[in-house]
């Protein structure tokens, strides 16, 4: 019994440690993004936040917050643009796979 347990403890090891889990798709197979993602992440919020305190104030001129605002969206579709799709791995199918229910 001893010896199945430290096979299987020994066999646990090599995959959780192996060189396969390497590389920058090793943060998502772990369920994480990656470093990148979260700094690129950050400044799109920031400039949300940019654009829409921009819109709530009344007293400033539309010609002084229109650029800015068109250079924020710009920005933003430009960090968008780097950022990898997420890859969700779901324990179930989705439920478009499965077969349709018809009700009598």
């Amino acid at each position: 019994m001893k010896r199945w347990t430290f096979a299987c403890a020994a066999i646990l090891m090599g995959f959780v440690g192996s060189p396969a889990m390497a590389g920058p798709d090793a943060d998502w197979l772990l369920g994480r993004p990656p470093f990148e993602w979260y700094i690129t992440h950050g400044g799109i919020y920031a400039l949300q936040n940019e654009i829409a305190l921009l819109q709530a104030k009344p007293e400033a001129d539309d010609d002084f917050k229109a650029p800015i605002i068109a250079r924020a969206r710009a920005d933003i579709l430009r960090l968008r643009a780097t950022i990898e799709p997420a890859q969700w791995r779901w324990p179930a199918p989705c439920c478009y796979s499965r077969r349709p229910i018809y009700l009598r």
